[in-house]
């Protein structure tokens, strides 16, 4: 499969909730990497690709959550602990916010 990103991911974990738009339904996950166009997340239930989705990052340090919203790339069920791998392509390139994340870690 061919790598088309523009931006690099850089490993991240970070607490998150989302709202799938399409069940109105919540989840609860962890960020394996992170970029200014796409977060890659592990969750404990599979959420089915073109999901729509508002996501909430919990940041150290922050009181209130970065939110943000996106739509699920790929979703793929990961090697150990009955969970899911799943990208995340950003509604907008979020450099500001990201980017202010990542330097405060």
């Amino acid at each position: 499969m061919e790598d088309r990103r523009i931006f690099d991911r850089v490993p991240v974990e970070l607490s998150l909730r989302f709202l799938n738009l399409w069940e109105t339904k919540e989840g609860k996950a962890v960020t394996t990497d992170i970029s200014a166009k796409g977060v890659g997340i592990l969750t404990d239930e599979p959420v089915p690709s073109h999901t729509a989705l508002e996501i909430w990052f919990k940041v150290p340090g922050r009181d209130e959550p970065l939110y943000t919203r996106g739509e699920v790339a790929w979703s793929v069920e990961a090697a150990d602990n009955n969970k899911f791998r799943v990208g995340i392509n950003l509604e907008k390139a979020y450099f500001m916010g990201f980017s202010k994340v990542l330097t405060e870690l």
